[in-house]
C-alpha cells in the first residue's frame, strides 16, 4: 500500500506539471525588446480638439473623411440602446451623436473649429426633431463661428464622429478625455457595468481586451508565461503599468478561458493572467477606449482575446 501510495503521488504530480505546462505553454510569437521598462508613451495630447485618444493625434482629424451620412441634416432623433454605453442619441441615420467637454451650455457656444470640426462634424439644426424618449425643449441651436446653426441638447453642441462609419458605432466615447455621447437628457453616457474582463472592437487595433472600467489592458513582452507567469514589471514601472487584479472566471466575456488565471506576484499581490500572459492597464490611459500604451518603448501592447500582444513585431 505504501508503494501504491508514492506512485499514486509521483503520477498526480507529473499530470499537475503536465497540465501547468499545457495551460502555460510557450506562445512562439515575439521576444521581448531591449527596451526600457515604464517608458513614457508617445501620444500626451490628451483632449485637444483633434485628438483621438488612440495614440496618434492624427488619425481622426484631417486625414479621414466624415461618410456622407455625417454631412446631412440630423432628422429625427432616436433613442438607441448601446451595449457599453445604456442609452444614447443618434440622428435619423442611427449616428451616434457627441458633446465635448471643451464646449460650454450656458450659453452654449461651440469650440471645435477647422480640423476639429473635420474629425467631429458639427450636427446642423436645420431639420432636428425630437424623437420617441426626447423632451423636444431640450432641442435647440447656436450659431457657429462661421454663421451655421448646430443642433444643443440641453445647451450642449452636438457632432458626429468621423470614425463612425455605421449605425450603433461608438468609437468617440472618451477620445482625449474629453469627448462623450450624448445621453437622451444632454449628459455623458456612461459605461455600463461590464465584466471583470471582456474585449472591445478597437478602429485601429482590431478586438482587444478591456478591464472592468472599460479601459485598454497589456501585455509586456519582458515577462515570462512558461512554466508559471513572471512579472518583468516592478517597482517603478508598476506606477506607470497598474497590474489587473484577480477576475474570476465567469465574470469574463469574450476572453479565451484557457490559460485564464492568477498568480501571485513577489511583492505579494495577486496579478490576473489572459492565456497565462500577465496583463497590466496604462496610467496614461485617461478614459475608456483610450490606447496611448500601444507599442510604448517596443514593449507593451495591448491584448487580443486570445492573449496574444497586437501589433507586436514577429520573431
Amino acid at each position: 500500500m505504501k508503494t501504491s501510495w508514492r506512485s499514486a503521488s509521483l503520477v498526480a504530480s507529473a499530470v499537475s506539471v503536465l497540465a501547468l505546462t499545457t495551460a502555460c505553454g510557450q506562445e512562439g510569437g515575439t521576444q521581448a525588446a531591449s527596451q526600457n521598462v515604464g517608458a513614457t508613451a508617445a501620444a500626451g495630447n490628451y483632449g485637444s480638439a483633434g485628438s483621438t485618444g488612440l495614440g496618434t493625434t492624427a488619425g481622426a482629424g484631417t486625414s479621414t473623411q466624415a461618410p456622407a451620412a455625417q454631412t446631412s441634416t440630423a432628422g429625427e432623433l432616436a433613442v438607441s440602446d448601446n451595449a457599453e454605453l445604456g442609452k444614447v442619441l443618434t440622428d435619423s441615420t442611427g449616428l451616434t451623436l457627441y458633446r465635448f467637454d471643451d464646449d460650454t451650455a450656458e450659453p452654449p457656444k461651440s469650440n471645435c473649429d477647422g480640423d476639429c470640426a473635420t474629425a467631429w462634424p458639427p450636427v446642423p439644426a436645420d431639420d432636428a426633431t425630437a424623437g420617441a424618449g426626447i423632451d423636444k425643449a431640450l432641442l435647440g441651436e447656436v450659431t457657429r463661428s462661421d454663421g451655421t446653426k448646430q443642433l444643443t441638447v440641453a445647451g450642449w453642441p452636438a457632432y458626429r464622429y468621423a470614425k463612425d462609419t455605421k449605425a450603433g458605432d461608438s468609437t468617440g466615447q472618451g477620445v482625449g478625455g474629453k469627448w462623450y455621447a450624448l445621453a437622451p437628457d444632454g449628459k455623458k453616457a456612461k459605461l455600463t457595468s461590464l465584466p471583470g474582463l471582456s474585449t472591445r472592437k478597437d478602429p485601429n487595433l482590431g478586438e482587444v481586451v478591456v478591464d472592468k472600467n472599460g479601459m485598454t489592458v497589456y501585455r509586456f513582452l519582458k515577462d515570462k508565461a512558461w512554466p508559471k507567469p513572471v512579472s518583468a514589471c516592478t517597482g517603478a514601472c508598476l506606477e506607470k503599468w497598474p497590474a489587473v487584479g484577480p477576475v474570476e472566471t465567469n465574470d469574463t466575456e469574450g476572453v479565451v478561458k484557457k490559460g485564464l488565471m492568477s498568480f501571485t506576484r513577489p511583492d505579494g499581490v495577486k496579478q490576473q493572467t489572459v492565456n497565462c500572459w500577465p496583463i497590466y492597464t496604462f496610467s496614461g490611459d485617461k478614459a475608456p477606449g483610450d490606447t496611448n500604451g500601444q507599442g510604448v518603448g517596443g514593449t507593451w501592447y495591448a491584448v487580443a482575446p486570445d492573449g496574444k500582444p497586437v501589433g507586436a513585431p514577429k520573431e
